[in-house]
């Protein structure tokens, strides 16, 4: 065999270990990515089970899928931004009391994974109680 023939050997060789490991990594990234997704999906479905469960007064399984980090944020139907944890307890204790009943369910949930960060957006659907006992439809989009 001559020099040129063993060089090309190589470098081909060499590429094709180089399509294999990415080929491989590809795989392996999808995998991770689908089951980052569907962690993310699980945190969301137990924050709104959590928050049917606040409907009725009671606010430990909201406490139990919150951070308690002074960097958690919450945004929610008042308006205006709850920064650190002990902002945001003190809204969910505000809303647990008013007891409003109903059930809120997800539709189009939408669920982008990055590297350090998910974001899930979707519809909130269902229904509460007014002051009053009347029932009030619910249909907003979350983040």
């Amino acid at each position: 065999m001559d020099l040129k023939k063993a060089i090309n050997r190589v470098i081909g060789l060499f590429v094709y270990s180089i399509i294999a490991v990415v080929f491989i990594s590809t795989l392996f990234a999808a995998e991770t990515a689908e089951k980052d997704k569907a962690a993310v999906r699980k945190a969301a479905e137990g924050f709104y089970s959590a928050l049917n469960v606040m409907f009725t007064g009671e606010i430990d399984p909201m406490v139990n899928v919150w951070s308690h980090g002074d960097d958690v944020t919450y945004m929610g139907p008042g308006g205006g931004i709850r920064v650190g944890w002990e902002r945001v307890l003190a809204d969910w204790k505000i809303q647990a009391a008013l007891k409003l009943g109903g059930k809120i369910v997800t539709e189009d949930m939408h669920i982008t994974v990055g590297r350090d960060l998910a974001i899930v957006n979707n519809y909130e659907v269902g229904e509460n109680m007014t002051a009053d006992g009347k029932p009030l439809k619910v249909k907003i989009r979350a983040t």
